[in-house]
């Protein structure tokens, strides 16, 4: 049986596609590595987990040899940790996080999947998609990828939870706007702010339920908030089970991660995406772009976004009936595919296969 490493940490985004690896990867010895800013988003019972410490990385020159410094020492762990645990393959998840494990693997010629779910090549992934073995992506329409490796692309449809493929979604926008509010694991403080006038006008107009992503920061504020304008709510924040509240909702805000917007493809639900504008090579933006050209969703810009014109385009999506029955009509043809079974069947036989 194969001793297998994932290797994960930093922001939700990146540990959730790891912990779903993981489960489609039960059957072999399998391990999860993460940093100690990813720990927080693990149950540390679920998994055989081994901490990588790893330093984020500056661009501030000056700090560039203790970088240099500590990325050698975390190599030679992740040296250590590859040898004691006999690993045979790696699968990184990308991020700065997982630089030193693919460094060792590359010193000790241990086989190195990369998973790359985002629309743009990740600057980790792209220093290493010339010795992988294969790289595991959504799509083969990924920018900054070198056209001499295409060959290597794997596809698989989007990784869910595996929870997610047992939910029964809500009904359309008809009787009631029930608005899911998701600002992804870092939290968005414009979420939380600049959205609550378009929550009142809309709380004028229709019967609407909020279910609102925040972090313990804004929890207070936003649950007085609530209170005060009589809007019925819940308040919840990245750790809890989402797709409880996603399977009561039928509209959505949300930023543009990867694995966000395949959640709400798959279960149908049409939303607004504010990409974060300061996301590494601005790949939110180039994720909600790949499913608005599927007719999956509308896309709104976070430097141009105001009470009036946000809105505007709530009140647009829920009177135009047409166009939100579309978007629903598209994400349901788009997923026909996207099964656990499925998804498992070719991520067991591409490792079976290397």
């Amino acid at each position: 049986m194969k001793n297998i490493l994932i290797s994960t940490g930093g922001s939700g985004g990146h540990v959730v596609p790891a912990t779903i690896l993981y489960q489609h990867l039960k059957t072999f010895n399998t391990y999860l590595s993460c940093d100690d800013r990813g720990i927080d988003f693990l149950d540390k019972n679920k998994y055989n987990i081994e901490i990588i410490s790893v330093k984020k990385i500056s661009n501030n020159i000056f700090f560039l040899p203790i970088q240099i410094f500590f990325l050698l020492i975390s190599i030679f762990k992740s040296i250590n940790l590859l040898k004691n645990k006999k690993i045979e393959i790696l699968i990184s998840t990308g991020g700065y996080m997982s630089l030193p494990l693919c460094f060792a693997a590359k010193i000790l010629n241990i086989k190195l999947f990369l998973f790359e779910p985002n629309m743009v090549l990740g600057r980790t992934n792209k220093l290493f998609v010339n010795t992988c073995t294969k790289i595991l992506c959504y799509s083969s329409e990924i920018k900054k990828f070198p056209e001499k490796f295409k060959n290597k692309i794997y596809l698989i449809p989007a990784l869910l939870r595996k929870e997610f493929y047992k939910i029964k979604t809500t009904e359309d926008i008809y009787k009631e706007v029930n608005l899911l509010i998701i600002g992804g694991s870092q939290g968005a403080k414009l979420f939380d702010t600049i959205i609550k006038e378009s929550i009142i006008d809309l709380s004028k107009k229709y019967k609407l339920k909020i279910f609102h992503q925040t972090n313990t920061k804004n929890y207070d504020n936003l649950n007085n908030f609530y209170l005060k304008n009589k809007i019925q709510n819940k308040l919840f924040n990245f750790n809890e089970d989402v797709f409880n509240y996603m399977s009561k909702s039928n509209i959505c805000i949300t930023r543009a991660g990867a694995s966000t917007l395949a959640e709400l493809v798959y279960l149908n639900i049409p939303h607004i995406a504010i990409p974060l504008p300061t996301a590494k090579d601005n790949h939110q933006f180039e994720n909600a772009s790949f499913y608005q050209r599927l007719g999956c969703n509308w896309i709104l810009s976070q430097n141009e976004i105001n009470n009036t014109n946000l809105s505007d385009k709530l009140v647009n999506i829920i009177e135009n009936q047409d166009e939100y029955l579309e978007k629903k009509k598209n994400m349901k043809n788009f997923n026909y595919q996207n099964t656990w079974n499925n998804i498992n069947q070719k991520i067991i036989t591409i490792i079976n296969e290397n």
